[in-house]
């Protein structure tokens, strides 16, 4: 148990109140606090702008950090008792101190409030209020390196070279997804702020960047929209009771696509801003197995799937769903891309066209995710509960309710 009397700092034993050691400072102290691990001990002098820490395991180690003219107003351990943070007067700066390397870091711009300075649970982030440009700021800061946390995509060789760094942007939020091309020839990088960045393999350096607006308004893109009816019954055929097959045919319906004209609005949704991990930003990535093509989803339009053609870097197709996008994957063989939205339906697109299948069996069978086998024949699907596989043929002829759409 620590206490402080004037300018002297008074270590007892918590059983006993023995004294065990005792300390004089060079002023008067007007706060003291124990290191995370109980070895070291802080005195702060705002008056003299000073800090003194002592030891309880080697007596007459001590450190002093004095703040000169720059002032002091506050001062504190970082979790792992081997930092020291000390605010400045006037709030102009926080200067991190290390007892192990005598390094020295300044975070500036913290804002005058009660708490400022925060840490997470297992000491490894810190979460500084800041006020810059007559804006409040909250940053985050890597306590390893006292560095704050950037968009950045580091590239390294298998030997351990680091290759290449790539940062798009500042302050905001960064990298939600990554995916390789099969050729290893780009690199997608999804990020919050709703755009994906292309990068060649060769510098390094961005080839284009692909935006999700919320209206498509381009001629040259195709905008397939999932619309849903109910099967047509011969009024001469109905009896009662209907039988059980009548009767489910009754009440179920049928998915089918049909090509919108542009412009098109697409559902957008805004992010909540008072909750934590936001739907917002490119969130799913995946290039074809031919590297012509690549499928993106924003989570802030959550019904819709983007299909870009790499060779021409432009919007080739929007799938608009009428659930949001569970999951999509390429065929590892073809160009042709499955997804699912939660409903009994699988959705497959190709150049060709696209088309909705109706997953055969009893009961509701809500499929949220799903996985292409090596030969490209068939796929896994998934429920919460349960699975299925599902076969399909090299070529079937189409019936007029699933007759792929194409564009006049």
């Amino acid at each position: 148990m620590a206490s402080c009397v004037q300018h002297r700092l008074v270590v007892r034993d918590a059983s006993s109140l023995q004294v065990r050691q005792l300390y004089t400072c060079l002023d008067q102290i007007q706060y003291i606090e124990w290191s995370s691990d109980s070895l070291f001990i802080l005195c702060a002098m705002y008056k003299r702008g000073i800090v003194q820490v002592w030891s309880l395991e080697q007596p007459d180690w001590h450190c002093k950090i004095d703040e000169g003219s720059a002032g002091l107003v506050a001062s504190c351990w970082s979790p792992d008792g081997r930092h020291i943070l000390n605010t400045t007067e006037f709030h102009l700066r926080i200067t991190v101190w290390s007892l192990c390397t005598k390094s020295v870091s300044y975070i500036k711009y913290p804002k005058a409030c009660q708490q400022g300075v925060v840490f997470t649970k297992d000491g490894r982030y810190m979460a500084v209020a800041e006020r810059r440009d007559c804006k409040d700021f909250i940053s985050i800061f890597v306590c390893s390196n006292w560095q704050l946390l950037r968009y950045k995509l580091l590239l390294y060789s298998l030997d351990g070279r680091l290759l290449s760094s790539y940062r798009a942007y500042e302050w905001p939020l960064g990298i939600k997804s990554v995916a390789w091309s099969p050729s290893s020839q780009f690199l997608a990088i999804g990020s919050f702020d709703e755009k994906v960045r292309i990068l060649n393999h060769v510098t390094w350096k961005k080839i284009t960047e692909f935006e999700h607006p919320a209206t498509i308004a381009s001629k040259k893109t195709i905008v397939y929209k999932e619309v849903e009816k109910s099967p047509s019954v011969e009024t001469e055929k109905l009896f009662f009771p209907p039988t059980r097959a009548l009767a489910s045919s009754l009440f179920s319906t049928q998915s089918k696509y049909e090509i919108s004209q542009v412009p098109v609005s697409l559902q957008y949704i805004k992010p909540v801003a008072d909750r934590a991990n936001p739907k917002m930003g490119v969130g799913m990535l995946a290039f074809s197995a031919d590297n012509c093509f690549l499928a993106t989803k924003n989570d802030n339009i959550p019904n819709a799937v983007w299909i870009w053609d790499i060779r021409k870097l432009k919007l080739l197709v929007v799938l608009e769903q009428l659930c949001p996008i569970q999951c999509f994957q390429w065929d590892p063989r073809q160009p042709r891309l499955a997804l699912c939205t939660g409903t009994s339906r699988v959705y497959l697109w190709s150049p060709a066209g696209c088309v909705a299948v109706q997953v055969p069996g009893e009961g509701d069978f809500q499929i949220v995710s799903l996985s292409w086998h090596s030969s490209g024949d068939s796929m896994v699907l998934l429920s919460k509960d349960n699975f299925c596989v599902c076969y399909l043929e090299r070529e079937e002829p189409q019936s007029p309710e699933n007759e792929e759409q194409r564009p006049n």
